[in-house]
């Protein structure tokens, strides 16, 4: 059995995904609809994983999607995530070192 990851993988390989996506950046005009800087990343507002990872609603639907800048996916994913030592992101959201003190 394949596992979420395996299948999320060949999910954003699909030509059904790769149209989902392309309609809904036109859709948002491209830009990040947190910041308003240009958009990099269509983001699933609600997480795939295994219990849904082959639902529609979920995978495809406009409703669950947000186009977002790399710095506004990164704080979406990792805030509040520890990391090694002495790198943090900034409040930018850019990941930088700190050599601790």
């Amino acid at each position: 059995m394949l596992d979420h990851t395996s299948k999320a993988k060949r999910f954003y390989k699909s030509k059904v995904w790769r149209d989902c996506r392309s309609s809904y950046i036109t859709s948002v005009f491209g830009l990040c609809e947190r910041c308003g800087e240009p958009g990099d990343i269509v983001h699933h507002k609600t997480y795939i994983s295994m219990d849904n990872i082959n639902d529609p609603r979920i995978l495809l639907n406009h409703d669950n999607l947000e186009l977002l800048c790399i710095t506004c996916h990164n704080r979406e994913h990792f805030k509040g995530k520890a990391m090694r030592e002495g790198f943090h992101f900034d409040e930018g959201g850019q990941l930088v070192y700190r050599p601790p003190s």
